[in-house]
């Protein structure tokens, strides 16, 4: 799997359109030491911001060493992705002042779980203030809600869709109740239990699953578990307008 996922960042990174304007730079971040699930949807989510690059004209770098977060190497990027695993904590700070500075994020699933554990304060304020409370099991395919119609990031999408399959997270205390958070689409509270092991009604009626929180340019999407994530046209439309914002100067 290493040396798959390194051909593929060598024959599909890097792409895009020059100009004589040089093209915004994204850079990835992804980890083999992950369950395998998380393995797979890095795979398809390197081969999908390729293809995103080569049409919309940025172009992107993967990396899988977090010594790359550092505050010299960001000043080059316009979008930072997290696609399956969160910084050390000897990387923390420079993120922290990449974002406060005008910098844009994406995390996809795994990228915000924190918990009683976790000790990074600041990235729990800057993703809504709730920690992971519990996922579903098996995965599922599932009705997702568009909250907001108004946002870019929306924009041209069906009022809900079904999103393929997942492992969906629920957040406690939900991120909605954060003043600075704009929650974009939420799980169908309808479709509860979710699974065996699953989310009810009772303890997680709101499951947001994409919001960004408005003190800074920065998205997250809970879809990340698996090989069937890209396999939406709906939902790759939700990928590409996020991507679009998120490099937007304004």
């Amino acid at each position: 799997m290493s040396k798959y996922l390194s051909l593929l960042v060598l024959l599909l990174l890097g792409t895009g359109s020059f100009g004589q304007a040089p093209p915004p730079k994204v850079l990835l971040f992804y980890s083999l030491n992950v369950e395998a699930d998380h393995v797979l949807f890095a795979t398809d989510a390197l081969r999908f911001f390729a293809e995103q690059a080569d049409k919309h004209g940025f172009r992107v770098e993967a990396t899988s060493n977090w010594i790359e977060m550092n505050d010299e190497n960001l000043k080059q990027y316009s979008l930072v992705v997290w696609l399956n695993s969160i910084p050390p904590s000897a990387q923390q700070s420079a993120f922290e002042r990449y974002m406060q500075n005008g910098g844009a994020w994406l995390g996809f699933h795994v990228a915000a779980y924190n918990d009683s554990n976790s000790r990074w304060t600041w990235f729990k304020q800057f993703i809504g203030g709730g920690a992971f409370g519990v996922n579903n099991w098996p995965t599922l395919p599932a009705k997702l809600i568009v909250d907001d119609t108004e946002s870019p990031v929306t924009s041209g999408m069906p009022k809900s869709y079904l999103s393929p399959t997942n492992e969906w997270y629920s957040w406690r205390p939900s991120p909605r109740l954060d003043k600075n958070i704009r929650v974009l689409l939420t799980l169908d509270p309808a479709q509860y239990p979710l699974g065996i092991k699953g989310l009810i009604t009772e303890k997680d009626p709101d499951v947001p699953v994409v919001w960004t929180n408005t003190k800074f340019k920065m998205l997250y999407m809970n879809m990340g578990h698996g090989d069937k994530i890209f396999t939406s046209p709906t939902q790759n439309m939700l990928f590409e307008n996020g991507i679009l914002w998120l490099l937007r100067k304004d």
